[in-house]
């Protein structure tokens, strides 16, 4: 799906976006409020409810506040999340970024963008390592594998994407990363033996940063919790901000902003880390790999 998605009645939708205008639509269907009553509400048209529900256009604070009050909502905590996620998404809209230089990003432009505002991403991969934590020999070879570009230069620009990315593992504002991965992808020789070598003794070096939590699914684990599929939840920084689920299938990116679908894949995420080795455990298991290839 496309990272960005235009209206029909202009504005544009965004995933943040989405999610708060579906906790907005959820809240006025719990109150069997209409779309009229709520636009009579903000002394506004039945368009604006339109907008705002769907996520194409940002929301002001006053709107929130107004639009809760009149749906009946009491939780001080969910109004303080809802005012939270759009204050993150009007600053996302506003966002310009390192990344608009990239369009070999292609729909992993709102991904990266959303990840510039995240606090925390918790990432489950069963394939390949987690994109903050590539080497750029690793990348390099991951992309030429996958057959996506054959364009050398294209190529190059993707790598020096993840290479930007991973500034965010160490500036002023750290990303807190909390990545489970299967063992399978610790042996996979991505881009030969060296290449994959020096990406695990990266790896090692990473975990030694109090923001970034590692964790490895052994063989001996069998069947788990991560075997449906590689995910990642990201959170952001206001206190109260909701979650949302990407879900990176090789055709696409997939966002998923309800809160029954980021409830089942926190879920998932925490069973296949009680099945993970720990962080020192995995730290050993790496180090095995290393001393053996």
């Amino acid at each position: 799906m496309a990272p960005r998605q235009a209206s029909a009645l202009g504005g544009t939708s965004t995933v943040l976006g989405r999610k708060l205008g579906g906790e907005l639509l959820r809240l006025r269907d719990a109150s069997g409020r209409t779309q009229a009553a709520a636009a009579d509400e903000l002394s506004a048209t039945a368009t604006k409810i339109v907008k705002i529900e769907r996520g194409w256009v940002p929301v002001r604070d006053p709107d929130i506040k107004a639009l809760c009050e009149f749906y009946g909502v009491t939780d001080p905590a969910l109004v303080r999340g809802l005012l939270n996620l759009a204050k993150t998404d009007r600053e996302r809209r506003r966002a310009r970024g390192w990344w608009d230089q990239y369009p070999e990003l292609l729909a992993q432009v709102e991904y990266v963008a959303l990840e510039d505002v995240a606090v925390r991403v918790r990432t489950l991969q069963v394939t390949v390592i987690p994109g903050l934590f590539q080497t750029p020999d690793y990348a390099r070879a991951l992309h030429v594998g996958a057959g996506l570009w054959e364009d050398p230069d294209e190529i190059e620009r993707y790598v020096e994407t993840r290479v930007a990315r991973q500034e965010r593992l160490t500036d002023d504002r750290p990303i807190q990363i909390w990545a489970i991965v299967a063992e399978g992808v610790l042996h996979q020789e991505v881009g030969g033996r060296d290449a994959m070598r020096a990406q695990l003794e990266h790896l090692l070096t990473l975990t030694e940063r109090p923001n970034v939590q590692l964790q490895v699914l052994p063989y001996a684990a069998g069947a788990h919790a991560g075997m449906s599929g590689a995910f990642s939840v990201m959170s952001f920084a206001e206190s109260g901000a909701m979650d949302v689920v990407n879900l990176d299938v090789r055709s696409s990116i997939v966002w998923l902003e309800s809160e029954r679908d980021t409830a089942h894949h926190v879920n998932i995420f925490d069973r296949a880390a009680r099945q993970a080795l720990a962080q020192t455990d995995s730290r050993s298991l790496i180090r095995r790999i290393i001393k053996e290839s």
